[in-house]
């Protein structure tokens, strides 16, 4: 029987109705539900507007079932992936074509450094000027330091003997070398300058005032003290050795710098006996310095416990001679 004939059970083509009253009017709704079915499944296996061909396109619009017939000619299709991200759009330029993503790569090599300037390169120049001035004076200083410091700890030569003085009065007082440090045998005593005054009252009585530690003083003025002033630390030490170091066992001054050595000396026990109101502690009023004398008390450091090292612990004392005190220093015209 053929297809076409009436009465036929047979699917009916595309755009041709049913007759009515057939007797396989069911069969043939049943077959339309399931040929939808495989449409639609169909359907969702054709790949997006922007990966099909303009032929492709044709066949899609002329009916779902043309598309499902291809793709079962042509077999299974490969699994589409995802869709390669958009490249970003340079505003005024043409516009990005779809293609794949660039591979990732190893970063980039960075080049030579480029004219970067850094310091005292970028300050304008007057204030380079001024920046090198300044290196080049602290730089000439610091060579006259230690030049002198160099002819200062040398022996004597041509240079110390012509131009002596001027390398004491840089050295002294506060860049004098002490090497009792580093000596085989460090010094090991406890040194303590005392000293008295008389003193003339306003009655005309003269009076001997006690011994004042004035090394105690400068001791309990440093302790607890985490900046002392260089005035606590060395001024009366500095005194004393510099007294010492230009006078005989005898006290006798060696050189012209004795002389020197002992109006320093004495200027400062004038000033610390004013400090110390020893006038006024003395008299009980008015009154003046007409003369001093100082000394120095020595005891020896004790060994520590596990030494077998004895020394004498009985302190020994050095007494200097009365000196005159001059009015204008009396007074407090000295400071």
């Amino acid at each position: 029987m053929d297809a076409y004939d009436e009465g036929s059970t047979a699917r009916t083509g595309p755009g041709v109705p049913a007759q009515p009253g057939s007797s396989g009017e069911s069969e043939a709704s049943t077959e339309s539900e399931t040929s939808t079915e495989s449409e639609t499944s169909a359907a969702s296996e054709v790949p997006t507007e922007s990966e099909v061909s303009p032929t492709s396109e044709v066949s899609t619009k002329s009916g779902v079932s043309a598309a499902s017939a291809a793709s079962a000619s042509s077999g299974p299709r490969p699994t589409l992936g995802p869709l390669p991200a958009p490249r970003a759009h340079v505003e005024g330029g043409p516009s990005p074509l779809p293609g794949p993503s660039p591979l990732p790569g190893p970063p980039p090599v960075p080049g030579p450094p480029g004219e970067a300037r850094g310091g005292v390169a970028v300050l304008a120049l007057p204030y380079r000027i001024v920046v090198a001035l300044a290196l080049a004076v602290v730089a000439v200083g610091v060579c006259a330091h230690l030049g002198m410091t160099f002819l200062h700890v040398a022996p004597a030569n041509t240079v110390t003997r012509e131009h002596g003085e001027a390398v004491d009065e840089w050295i002294y007082p506060e860049f004098e070398q002490n090497w009792k440090l580093f000596a085989p045998n460090p010094l090991q005593q406890n040194i303590s300058v005392q000293v008295r005054a008389s003193v003339r009252g306003t009655d005309g009585m003269t009076v001997t005032t006690g011994w004042y530690d004035l090394s105690a003083e400068d001791g309990r003025a440093i302790d607890g003290n985490p900046l002392p002033s260089h005035t606590q630390q060395n001024e009366l030490r500095r005194a004393w050795d510099f007294y010492v170091a230009t006078h005989d066992a005898r006290n006798r001054p060696v050189g012209l710098r004795g002389a020197l050595s002992e109006a320093y000396l004495r200027r400062i026990a004038v000033l610390r006996l004013d400090r110390n109101d020893a006038v006024r502690a003395t008299t009980g009023g008015g009154g003046v310095v007409e003369r001093v004398q100082m000394r120095s008390r020595t005891s020896n450091v004790p060994p520590p416990e596990w030494s077998r090292e004895k020394v004498a612990t009985t302190p020994s004392y050095r007494e200097l001679p009365w000196w005159d005190v001059p009015h204008d220093e009396a007074v407090g015209g000295v400071r």
